[in-house]
C-alpha cells in the first residue's frame, strides 16, 4: 500500500492536470513533442514548462497593469517559493496549483535546482533590458531563457555522458532561443527591444530603419544570424542519440519544429518583418509522427 495520503495524491494529481492545460494552450512549438513522452515523463515536461511559462508571465511587459518595480518584486517572491517549495516546504501553503507537480519532477529526476533560479534571472535581465553588445552577451542570456530548460529536460528524459552531454543539452537550447530572436525582430523591435548584438549590427551597417524596412544589408546580416543558429544544430547534434531511447522522438519533435521555422525564414528573410513565421499544426503532428517512426 501507497504510504502517501489520499490528500498529497489527489493535490498532484490536480497539480499536474494544471500543467497539462497550460502547456497545452501556450506551447505552440513543445505540446505537440511533449505529448511523445511516456508517462511520468510526460507530466514532468508539463510541470517544468508550467513553470516556465508561469515565470514568464510574472515579467510580462505587457501587464500594464503592474510597474517594473512590482514584476520585479513578484518575481523575487516567487524565486524564495521556489526554494521553499523545492526544499520540501509547504507547498500548500503557497496558493498556486503548480507546486506539488514541480517538487515531484524536481525529487523524482534530480533537476539541477540553479536551473531556476537561472530561468528567473534571465527575466529579471529582460525587465532592466538594456541590449547587447556582443554575442557573448546573447548566449548567456540565450543560456538563461532556454539552455536551461535543456539541461533541465535531459534530467527528466535521462542521458549518458554526464557534463559534456549536459553542455549539448545547452547548446541545443541556444539553437532554439537563436531561433526565437530572429522569429520575434518585428514584434521585438516594435517595443524597443533588439536582441542581436549592437556590435555585429554596426559592423554590418544595419541601422533601426533596416530592422524595420530590411534591405540588402538586412539579409546580409539575417544569414549570418541564420548561419550561426543553424551551427548551434549541428554542434549538438550528439544529443539525440545519449538520452533515453523512451524520449528521443520528443527530441526530435521539437528539434525539427524549430529548424523547420529556421528553414522557412532562410527561404525569405525579410517575411519575419511582414509576419510572426510558424509551423502549421498539420505539420506539427506530420514532424511527431515522423519522430515516433524513426524512435
Amino acid at each position: 500500500m501507497s504510504m502517501i495520503p489520499a490528500r498529497a495524491i489527489d493535490e498532484l494529481e490536480q497539480s499536474r492536470a494544471y500543467c497539462e492545460a497550460l502547456t497545452r494552450t501556450q506551447a505552440r512549438n513543445f505540446y505537440y513533442g511533449l505529448k511523445l513522452l511516456p508517462e511520468p515523463k510526460r507530466s514532468a515536461m508539463f510541470a517544468l514548462y508550467a513553470y516556465m511559462r508561469l515565470v514568464d508571465d510574472l515579467a510580462d511587459e505587457e501587464d500594464e497593469t503592474s510597474s517594473i518595480e512590482q514584476r520585479t518584486e513578484n518575481l523575487e517572491t516567487w524565486r524564495r517559493q521556489t526554494h521553499e517549495a523545492l526544499s520540501g516546504g509547504e507547498v500548500a501553503d503557497f496558493d498556486h496549483p503548480i507546486w506539488p507537480a514541480l517538487a515531484d519532477t524536481v525529487r523524482r529526476y534530480r533537476v539541477p535546482r540553479m536551473v531556476f533560479d537561472e530561468a528567473i534571472a534571465g527575466q529579471q535581465q529582460d525587465l532592466s533590458f538594456t541590449g547587447f553588445d556582443t554575442f557573448d552577451e546573447v548566449r548567456s542570456y540565450c543560456i538563461r531563457v532556454a539552455g536551461v530548460v535543456g539541461l533541465a529536460s535531459i534530467h527528466v528524459w535521462g542521458f549518458e555522458g554526464g557534463a559534456e552531454t549536459e553542455q549539448l543539452a545547452l547548446d541545443r537550447g541556444i539553437a532554439f532561443q537563436l531561433t526565437n530572436i530572429l522569429r520575434d525582430l518585428r514584434e521585438d523591435a516594435g517595443r524597443g527591444r533588439i536582441y542581436l548584438p549592437r556590435q555585429e549590427l554596426a559592423e554590418m551597417n544595419v541601422t533601426e530603419r533596416d530592422l524595420r524596412i530590411g534591405g540588402k544589408r538586412f539579409r546580409e546580416m539575417m544569414r549570418f544570424q541564420i548561419d550561426r543558429a543553424a551551427s548551434y544544430y549541428r554542434s549538438s547534434a550528439e544529443l539525440d542519440q545519449r538520452i533515453s531511447r523512451d524520449s528521443r522522438p520528443t527530441l526530435q519533435a521539437m528539434t525539427d519544429i524549430y529548424r523547420r521555422l529556421l528553414a522557412k525564414i532562410a527561404e525569405d528573410p525579410e517575411r519575419v518583418l511582414l509576419e510572426r513565421v510558424s509551423v502549421s499544426v498539420l505539420r506539427k503532428l506530420w514532424i511527431g509522427w515522423r519522430a515516433v517512426r524513426a524512435g
